[in-house]
């Protein structure tokens, strides 16, 4: 398909990665509530305080693997705790909260979190590694990688979430440990195709070496501590987003006014994450509690709907992918500002559908099953202008020397979304902690109406900020344009350069 072999070996242990990861995530609201006995609120708060570590952890990660570690061998750290702490999740002990065993299940989480802070951000970074800055195959890159993320998602909450339901939790999560042990086989293995992309910037000793890996097992104490305290989360998640936000504004007033611009736009993106994650994340916890209890199933375990999303993407991604380079031949893609907010008005559109689906049969009824279709379609609709674009935009804006630290922030931003999630699944619970259809139909009505008025207001600002990006100044590390040879940039954000479309 014209891009490096290595492009594979980082879908195939992407998608082993993401099949642990998700299969995990179908089945995780229903083990807290049926087996550790959490009530439903303080389930979706838990649910919501492990996704967001997993998010913020890759600050950590990039940041030591910008500076010391490179990015290959911070990938093989992070895929070993992560199989570690799958197979830790198959520890089923009593049930109970007052069960021993429901430390090891804190431990198996911390592990899990951890792992992802070294695996996450710099697997995707290595993708853009694979290609120059101006080159016109990046955004096809990004789409075959995320259709490798969706697959390995979708297989992973079929099997592990049937397994899970259907025979006990221990074949889920175990399921997920195999999954995750295959995709570090697949990366350590592939190593040569690679092409020494993600090595460390500078020779590293072996003591330095091991020093970061003892600073990741510390961490893992620290997290098992965090994930049962969700109240200090917040707490953090304030003090280190100002403490960020300051880092990166600082490091930004260094550079030339140019890329410091883009700075500014890749901070503008960054902070629609929260947005978006909030209601995307209902996902996983209050709207898996909704369509286990309040829709008409005809059997099917509610844990398996968590697959129509990466279903959606597999079939979707290549359509989409595309349509951007079909709209950037004519001149007509959006900006990435304006896809993101294109995904916002989408993610809002989907919960007042869904609203709008529950009551038409009257809310003593079971919601028919379609509209939980619906709601994961305009949802997928809306990631797919803004995840895989916003990974792109990531990669392609910032200065070599802060690559993965902004991927860090990415997914940092991403992290606080799905801590919002949480609050807004808790939310879904009410007073007594346990969810009812009516309260839930209406946090979900007044969480779509507020999306879609703020992504009006990013639409109108659109154009601002794509000006902030230049573009047209774009270059590669070391490049020198021909004289009379217009630069490969991309007039438009995160799609297919119309220049060079044209020409090739």
């Amino acid at each position: 398909m014209g891009h490096p072999k290595g492009l594979y070996v980082l879908f195939f242990a992407e998608m082993w990665e993401r099949f642990s990861y998700y299969g995990m995530r179908a089945l995780l609201i229903f083990y807290l509530t049926k087996h550790w006995l959490f009530d439903d609120g303080k389930s979706n708060l838990i649910y919501g305080a492990y996704t967001s570590l997993v998010y913020i952890t890759p600050v950590l990660g990039g940041y030591l693997a910008d500076r010391y570690l490179g990015q290959r061998k911070a990938v093989v750290f992070g895929a070993v705790l992560l199989t570690l702490g799958h197979l830790l999740m198959a520890v089923e002990g009593d049930g109970g909260q007052g069960s021993a065993a429901i430390n090891v299940f804190w431990m198996a989480l911390a592990f899990i979190i951890v792992g992802s802070g070294f695996l996450k951000a710099n697997i995707s970074v290595i993708v853009g590694q694979l290609y120059p800055l101006t080159d016109v195959r990046r955004d096809g890159a990004y789409t075959i990688f995320y259709i490798g993320i969706n697959t390995g998602a979708a297989i992973g909450t079929i099997m592990a979430g049937w397994l899970g339901e259907t025979y006990g939790w221990a074949y889920g999560f175990g399921a997920a440990g195999i999954g995750m042990l295959l995709g570090l086989v697949v990366f350590v293995l592939g190593k040569p195709l690679l092409l020494g992309k993600g090595e460390a910037p500078h020779p590293l000793t072996k003591k330095a070496e091991w020093s970061i890996y003892a600073i990741g097992l510390a961490a893992i104490a620290v997290i098992w501590a965090l994930v049962q305290y969700q109240s200090v989360i917040q707490t953090l998640l304030i003090i280190s987003g100002v403490a960020l936000l300051g880092y990166v504004l600082f490091e930004s007033f260094k550079l030339e006014p140019h890329a410091r611009d883009r700075m500014f736009a890749v901070l503008f993106l960054i902070a629609l994450n929260p947005v978006f994650w909030g209601l995307f994340e209902q996902a996983g916890g209050s709207l898996n509690l909704y369509t286990d209890r309040y829709v008409d199933r005809g059997g099917v375990p509610a844990s398996l709907f968590q697959s129509i999303n990466p279903i959606y993407i597999v079939l979707l991604g290549p359509i989409f992918a595309g349509l951007w380079v079909w709209l950037g031949k004519r001149g007509l893609e959006p900006s990435a500002p304006a896809k993101f907010g294109l995904a916002l008005a989408q993610v809002g559109l989907s919960f007042l559908v869904f609203v709008w689906g529950a009551h038409t049969v009257g809310v003593e009824v079971a919601t028919p099953v379609f509209f939980v279709f619906a709601i994961y379609f305009l949802q997928t609709t809306g990631e797919l202008c803004l995840s895989p674009v916003g990974l792109s935009a990531m990669n392609r804006l910032a200065p070599k020397h802060l690559a993965s630290l902004i991927m860090g922030a990415w997914f940092y931003m991403t992290a606080v979304g799905n801590f919002v999630a949480g609050k807004i699944g808790e939310a879904t619970g009410g007073e007594s902690g346990e969810m009812t259809k009516e309260a839930t139909l209406a946090v979900y009505s007044t969480i779509g109406w507020w999306t879609i008025g703020i992504a009006a207001v990013v639409l109108a600002l659109s154009p601002f900020v794509r000006r902030l990006m230049h573009l047209d100044t774009l270059r590669n590390d070391g490049d020198h344009a021909m004289a009379g040879e217009a630069e490969l940039a991309e007039p438009q954000a995160a799609g297919i350069n119309t220049a060079a479309a044209t020409r090739h």
